[in-house]
């Protein structure tokens, strides 16, 4: 009997069943400042102790998406080791602020299978739930990802596919507790826009491009530990379907996040991810560019010093982002288009 794990194909997965995944991480302020190299982020919350420390915090906590990435890397093993390709997520919510020697687990739950026309893969849901040592929850998420067969021979299992929200509600997001942004410094912060500035429909182009290079997407998918093969077997990679690694997508919502800095500086905290795709593929050369639109505003209750926008950022590749590339009218999205994505911000008012 062998003792490596070949990873679960399609016909593994089971409704109801639940992975309690290996490898709990303990992050680190290295973690923090090789995401930084990697991504550009600069969001001053997470870049600097004393910014965070005047607003009640312990210390600067994780950038949001190095948790969940994190957390994510977690699964990956166990769902979409043997994956095509990962394509959107719901109904995510960032929990408790996570701190350098916090340690991360991860658990999820199969809620959906269907098989493709094609027998040759099929499409899986997932929530994953990530923890800390405490056990206080981080971050909650559903994603679906397509996944081989083993053998496309095998029979399908009856279809499930979840109804999913179409958001998370701006009055359910977790807030930060015991902290208090209206002493927020708007000059470190990086920009003097409040979240009472930006208008429901207003866009905002985020100008700057960003050039993917080969060894940071690698390096990046590494520190997240996630070892899907699309990532990083060349060997493999050139009799697949693009002759070549692919991107992981959520490298590429970090690079966006870290663009929208550029017109979205004082949006500290992600508090909720509504839904996403990657709509294309993403490869090394590829540069990003991305814009966002304010889709809605929401007061938050009890709190004078914050308020949340819910934003949509499309990122696009090697095509600046001036006229606002998405849909045409037929509802096809642009060639350029890589991400699609739907969240919910945190801005001091």
């Amino acid at each position: 009997m062998s003792k490596t794990d070949p990873g679960r194909f399609f016909e593994d997965f089971q409704v109801g069943r639940v992975l309690t995944h290996a490898t709990p991480r303990t992050v680190t302020a290295g973690d923090q400042a090789l995401y930084t190299a990697l991504t550009g982020s600069r969001f001053a919350l997470q870049s600097s102790d004393v910014f965070a420390q005047a607003l009640g915090y312990r210390q600067a906590p994780l950038d949001d998406l190095l948790v969940f990435h994190v957390v994510f890397g977690k699964t990956v093993p166990d769902i979409s080791l043997n994956a095509v390709a990962n394509l959107g997520y719901a109904a995510c919510r960032f929990g408790a602020p996570v701190y350098p020697g916090d340690t991360l687990s991860t658990v999820s739950e199969v809620i959906g299978v269907k098989e493709n026309a094609n027998r040759k893969t099929g499409v899986v849901h997932v929530r994953s739930t990530g923890r800390n040592q405490e056990g206080a929850v981080v971050l909650d998420y559903v994603r679906w990802v397509m996944v081989a067969k083993r053998d496309p021979a095998a029979p399908a299992p009856d279809p499930v596919v979840p109804e999913l929200p179409e958001g998370v509600d701006g009055g359910a997001l977790a807030l930060p507790e015991a902290v208090d942004f209206a002493g927020y410094d708007l000059a470190a912060g990086g920009a003097r826009h409040r979240w009472g500035d930006y208008a429901v429909g207003e866009r905002i182009d985020h100008v700057d491009g960003m050039t993917l290079e080969e060894a940071e997407h690698q390096l990046a998918t590494r520190l997240y530990q996630n070892t899907a093969k699309v990532h990083f077997n060349q060997h493999l990679a050139r009799d697949g379907r693009f002759g070549r690694r692919l991107v992981y997508g959520g490298h590429v919502i970090s690079l966006a996040r870290a663009l929208s800095f550029n017109g979205l500086a004082n949006a500290v905290r992600i508090a909720a991810i509504n839904g996403g795709r990657h709509v294309g593929p993403c490869f090394a050369g590829d540069t990003l560019y991305a814009w966002s639109e304010v889709l809605e505003a929401a007061a938050l209750p009890g709190r004078d010093d914050l308020g949340a926008l819910r934003l949509r950022t499309v990122a696009a590749k090697d095509r600046p982002c001036a006229d606002f590339p998405r849909k045409d009218a037929e509802g096809r999205y642009d060639p350029a288009v890589l991400l699609d994505l739907d969240y919910w911000v945190l801005l001091p008012r």
